[in-house]
């Protein structure tokens, strides 16, 4: 089975009675990747995520943290017209909600489809600052 069906599929019983699944991917948060390179200590400030893009919004799920890919539960919902690129490099870097988050390559794909789908999907309303 390919990575994004396991990831489909583990994450579907944490999400809305019939919500539908667009695309879904992995990211971490911490120091930058690169830092790997230059020591193995990196790994115990990675936090990883599994961020998955509904019909109706973009839900952010804490996953495993041997192996990324098991959902542990649900840190955030963010509205569906969130922008979540575009992303560049080996490891695209963007920010879930509180969160700043690194997106490898293999994914940016997956997150331009995120967006351009977006465009069709209504936008939160604007805030509203509170009167004077």
């Amino acid at each position: 089975m390919a990575l994004r069906d396991k990831l489909r599929e583990r994450a579907q019983p944490l999400l809305e009675p019939d919500e539908q699944i667009e695309e879904v991917f992995l990211a971490q948060t911490g120091p930058t990747p690169w830092l790997g390179l230059l020591t193995t200590l990196i790994w115990f400030a990675v936090k990883r995520r599994i961020v998955v893009v509904t019909d109706r919004s973009i839900v952010v799920m804490s996953a495993g943290w041997w192996t990324g890919t098991n959902p542990k539960g649900v840190l955030a919902r963010l509205a569906r017209g969130t922008r979540l690129g575009p992303l560049s490099g080996l490891w695209g870097t963007t920010t879930l909600g509180a969160e700043t988050v690194h997106v490898h390559k293999r994914f940016h794909g997956d997150v331009a489809r995120a967006d351009a789908n977006a465009a069709g999907a209504p936008l939160p309303p604007p805030a509203v600052s509170p009167a004077s």
